[in-house]
């Protein structure tokens, strides 16, 4: 069961430290469980998981097509690989890798991609992520989550360790705001209805949840009444929570930090059309360019994925 926090305007643990502090945490408890990082040791904090569990821990340099075929060969002798790298190169530049040494083959490959969309901040285009949910969606019994907080990232990583396969988690590395309560717990393939509302239905993921939350409550002000659904994990979609919730409603709005283009936009979409779900809808995202150099406040500004971008674009929808 998870449980908002009364005040979501503090931030929490890194989520780097919350990837690494749980491995470390699972390591204690399954020696199987092996950490890969593809040179970005200090970026990530795996070089904790270095000094304290070297024995399951393996440095592949900037190599990260090799992370992924050496992290399938771990599995198939019956260890439980988690790789790091930025986004885009967890997923774009080795996807041959990720698809056929580990969805292919059967084996299990737990990939954290760091800092995707507008997080990659002034690390520039060739660190965006626009399209990672995107490619990762056509992999066969992939699972893909955005993870929202400390409290979920860190979930995410527990639940990922107990099962095979390929799985996905793209999470900043930096602090974000708190959502929810440590002790909250969640279900893959199922998203978490965190406001009921009327009128208008936002579907979001990610960091940027807490501006869907805080958008739906100053549309509330203008007198909507706004849903809010953290669709956390992507694939599996929960499908009838999106029926369920777009019934009746004057606007369905997607929020995701990704291209609109085969994102969880897409994934929307093609539920509300196969449904038969007559109502307006709008998906808010990177529109169809690549990513550039600045901050991360100033990049979220820039690619229209603010609180105050998507009350407008409501706003604008209902008109």
């Amino acid at each position: 069961m998870f449980k908002l926090r009364k005040d979501t305007n503090q931030k929490g643990r890194e989520l780097r430290l919350s990837v690494v502090e749980t491995l470390i945490e699972l390591m204690d408890q399954d020696p199987k469980i092996m950490a890969l990082e593809a040179d970005l040791g200090a970026a990530s904090y795996f070089n904790k998981i270095q000094k304290s569990k070297n024995d399951n821990f393996i440095q592949c340099g900037i190599s990260e097509a090799n992370m992924i075929g050496t992290a399938a060969g771990l599995s198939i002798v019956g260890l439980k690989p988690f790789v790091h790298t930025f986004a885009p190169f967890a997923t774009r530049r080795c996807f041959d890798q990720i698809y056929m040494s580990g969805a292919y083959g059967k084996n299990t490959v737990n990939i954290y991609g760091s800092d995707p969309g507008f997080c990659a901040g002034p690390n520039g285009g060739t660190h965006t992520s626009w399209e990672d949910v995107a490619l990762m969606r056509t992999i066969p019994n992939a699972i893909i989550c955005d993870g929202a907080d400390d409290t979920q990232v860190a979930w995410i990583v527990k639940e990922y360790a107990k099962m095979t396969g390929i799985h996905y988690l793209r999470a900043n590395r930096k602090s974000v705001y708190d959502i929810y309560e440590k002790d909250s717990t969640f279900e893959l393939g199922k998203g978490n209805l965190l406001k009921d509302g009327e009128d208008i239905l936002i579907i979001t993921a990610g960091q940027i949840l807490k501006d869907a939350l805080d958008a739906a409550e100053e549309l509330k002000e203008a007198g909507l009444s706004v849903a809010v659904i953290d669709m956390f994990c992507i694939k599996p979609l929960d499908v009838n929570l999106i029926v369920k919730q777009a019934q009746g409603k004057k606007a369905v709005i997607t929020f995701e930090n990704h291209s609109i283009i085969g994102g969880l936009g897409s994934a929307v979409a093609e539920v509300l059309a196969e449904n038969n779900i007559n109502t307006k809808f709008k998906r808010i995202g990177a529109n169809d360019v690549f990513g550039q150099v600045g901050s991360q406040d100033f990049l979220q500004k820039e690619f229209g994925l603010t609180k105050e971008h998507l009350v407008a674009e409501v706003k604008a929808l209902l008109k």
